[in-house]
């Protein structure tokens, strides 16, 4: 194995911590889609032309202007049951062995809450605000894992408050507008490999002797960063009516600046002894700069009789903006770091179907496919081990009153065997293949006042 890194343990070390801007999700890269249980029945084909309640202030604020008069409420919750089953196949060690450690499952079960409210102003035009979290993952590994050293446990959360009004030019187009406010915190553990730190101690800050005993069988240390921060954007769409029965809407989402300031802590193993205090280990001040994807919608909406609808979509990501990842540190025996990612952009394509049993009841079934930003097993890491996903989903909503109606869906996300091939230099070579899937239950209370 080539010992390329020795100069740069520090910095790529915390960055083994810090790529949880790259997760996986129940979207390509770190995405989170599940904004609309209505949506979710139909795995979201049609997203900015169906336009049949308060949640296309997130997928096309125009969509506003075809919402009933008065008041709309929306309370939404997903339930999100993600899947990462790790097989070991050879991964090496820095110094060439084997890299020890048993196999593990790193996914977990969390939970996406949405809400929505929409209103009438002057004129026809329509206020509404949205809060709900576009971008998020968590993966949790055990904690003696063969990865343990790239990964054990990635949390990125984020909160959005989406303000939006919407207005019709005539009787067929109408244009909307929304601002975005979008808060997000990153926390990541890993482990090291005090062994490497402390033979290579000198190399890490040059000048500096090397640990006392360094060929002593030590334990790993653990490493955790923090960060957080509040970036803005936009959002704009168009909803075309060519009749009552046919609607084709455009929608795009901007890119967000995420400039994240925190801290990386550092904890020994208690047999560590050392001449010094390894200078680059210390707890310091950590920031990263992340710029979210735009995205870009088509979609279109066809009543093809009194109980049948069709819908589809296509959205494209632009990923491509996260080539690569570079973290500063305020401790200057920690240098910059710059990490390869290289994403490509996605697509996501979207086929559903809609059948009106009576005036109660609406069923719901969709199909999409959503191809992943990473490009290669080389790029691949365990706190994303994303991959093309296949989803299959199926709903109803129900009038359950006059004013109030529910809405119910459920997705299966097929996945293929993902490879990993991920060198993290002093953490070794993480190689093997991860088994995933994903199930979503999503739920929603419409309220018309």
């Amino acid at each position: 194995m080539e010992k390329r890194a020795m100069l740069r343990v520090a910095p790529v070390i915390l960055a083994m911590g810090m790529t949880c801007m790259s997760g996986i999700a129940n979207a390509a890269g770190y995405a989170i889609i599940d904004q609309s249980a209505s949506g979710m029945g139909n795995a979201f084909a049609g997203g900015s032309a169906v336009a049949e309640d308060a949640s296309t202030i997130f997928f096309n604020p125009a969509g506003m202007t075809r919402l009933p008069s008065g008041n709309q409420l929306i309370f939404g919750l997903h339930i999100v049951d993600a899947k990462t089953d790790f097989t070991n196949d050879g991964s090496i060690s820095y110094l060439g062995g084997p890299l020890t450690g048993p196999n593990s499952e790193g996914g977990t079960t969390g939970l996406v809450p949405n809400f929505y409210w929409a209103t009438d102003l002057k004129h026809g035009a329509k206020f509404g605000i949205g809060v709900n979290a576009p971008y998020g993952l968590t993966t949790k590994y055990d904690e003696e894992w063969v990865g343990r050293y790239h990964a054990i446990e990635s949390t990125l959360q984020t909160l959005n408050v989406n303000p939006a009004i919407a207005f019709k030019l005539d009787n067929k187009w109408s244009l909307g507008l929304g601002a975005n406010i979008m808060y997000m915190n990153a926390k990541l553990t890993n482990d090291l490999n005090y062994n490497v730190i402390c033979a290579n101690a000198g190399e890490i800050a040059p000048g500096v002797p090397t640990c006392s005993g360094a060929n002593a069988p030590y334990a790993d240390g653990r490493s955790e960063v923090d960060g957080n921060g509040l970036g803005f954007g936009y959002n704009i769409g168009v909803l075309y009516e060519a009749s009552d029965r046919t609607r084709i809407g455009f929608a795009y989402r901007s890119s967000v600046n995420q400039n994240l300031q925190g801290t990386a802590k550092f904890n020994a193993p208690s047999n560590f002894t050392a001449d010094f205090a390894v200078p680059a280990f210390q707890e310091t001040d950590a920031s990263a700069s992340v710029d979210l994807p735009e995205t870009t919608s088509l979609s279109a909406y066809h009543d093809i009789s009194s109980h049948w609808a069709i819908m589809a979509d296509w959205t494209w990501t632009r990923w491509s903006r996260f080539k690569e990842l570079t973290y500063e540190f305020a401790n200057p025996y920690q240098p910059s770091s710059t990490t390869e990612e290289n994403w490509r952009n996605s697509n996501r394509v979207a086929l559903g179907a809609n059948y009106r049993l009576n005036s109660t009841w609406l069923l719901r079934m969709g199909v999409a496919y959503d191809n992943t930003p990473i490009p290669s097993d080389e790029y691949r890491t365990p706190r994303i081990p994303g991959n093309d996903r296949t989803w299959v989903s199926v709903g109803f909503n129900v009038k359950a009153a006059k004013h109030m109606a529910l809405d119910v869906g459920y997705a299966h996300l097929f996945v293929p065997e993902t490879g990993i091939n991920d060198d993290q230099s002093t953490g070794g070579i993480l190689i093997g293949d991860f088994e995933s899937s994903v199930d979503i239950l999503s739920a929603q209370l419409i309220w018309d006042f």
